[in-house]
């Protein structure tokens, strides 16, 4: 492996971002940042932007890409701020559209959120490649849990964001509008494709009390072991299983600021009459 990956864990969210760099050339992608918010006060913080930015310029790299892996619904991105503060281009895979299409209709924030996607720099498209300096990302479209998952194939790690999480926790939920157990399946068996020693890099992790967080796997241990998918479960099997975990599962607590700022790339929207931004409630719709 020639490429570096650091590693930064948000304890709040259990939320891991990385930093990937090359180092022959010092070119560094950001993947699924996160601004600090606080529901309760409703006040924003930079503190583990800030930290990725320190280690970027104490390490001497240039930020080529903030890269997204979904509109998460349990984060705040800060893509925006980053870009403010050192550059680099943001990118999310071409499917956002549909996320848009459902999602800032019920926020009615139309007005302020761009539908086609230009708040993003680039919309990545399925087998997609760009460059890292001398390495090159290609894109997997990874759809089912939310319709404009990516995960991002970086030599021999693939950072998939929530598609998949360790295997004693099994896979992302798929009950979110545009969700389909059976696409999740589908692109999990994308991942599952790749060599067994491909490191899988996952956005979150919400260990029991037997174990610590943990941000990697492999695809082999992942085929072997995942309780949810894996190379004796069956499509039906594992939909069936899937569906009937979603069906109590509760929403997750930032889904309503987190959605709605994260289709505007980490921007709370126009200010209103009195100067304030403020994030949307709506009320008895999820």
């Amino acid at each position: 492996m020639s490429i570096n990956i650091e590693t930064f864990f948000d304890i709040d969210t259990n939320l891991f971002t990385y930093v990937v760099s090359d180092p022959k050339t010092s070119s560094a992608a950001v993947v699924d940042s996160i601004l600090n918010y606080d529901q309760y006060s409703g006040r924003t913080a930079t503190k583990s932007a800030d930290e990725i930015i320190t280690y970027i310029q104490n390490n001497n790299l240039k930020l080529e890409w903030i890269l997204e892996t979904h509109i998460h619904a349990d984060h705040l991105t800060a893509a925006h701020y980053i870009k403010e503060k050192i550059g680099g281009k943001t990118a999310i895979g071409s499917q956002i559209t549909k996320v848009l299409k459902y999602w800032a209709p019920l926020f009615n924030t139309i007005i302020d959120t761009p539908m086609d996607g230009s708040q993003f720099d680039i919309l990545l498209d399925n087998n997609q490649t760009i460059k890292l300096g001398s390495v090159n990302i290609k894109i997997l479209h990874t759809p089912g849990h939310t319709p404009a998952c990516v995960s991002y194939l970086i030599e021999d790690s693939v950072f998939v964001g929530d598609t998949l999480f360790m295997p004693d926790l099994g896979t992302a939920r798929t009950d979110f509008p545009g969700g389909s157990a059976e696409l999740l399946y589908d692109s999990i068996h994308k991942i599952f494709d790749l060599p067994d020693e491909t490191r899988i890099y996952i956005c979150h992790d919400y260990p029991p009390a037997t174990r610590k967080a943990n941000n990697f796997c492999t695809v082999e241990v992942q085929k072997k072991q995942n309780i949810l998918i894996n190379q004796k479960i069956s499509k039906a099997e594992y939909v069936s299983l899937r569906n009937k975990r979603d069906a109590g599962l509760p929403v997750p607590k930032l889904i309503l600021p987190s959605i709605q700022v994260n289709l505007r790339l980490g921007t709370f929207g126009d200010r209103e009459t009195n100067g304030i931004q403020y994030v949307k409630i709506p009320i008895n719709q999820l």
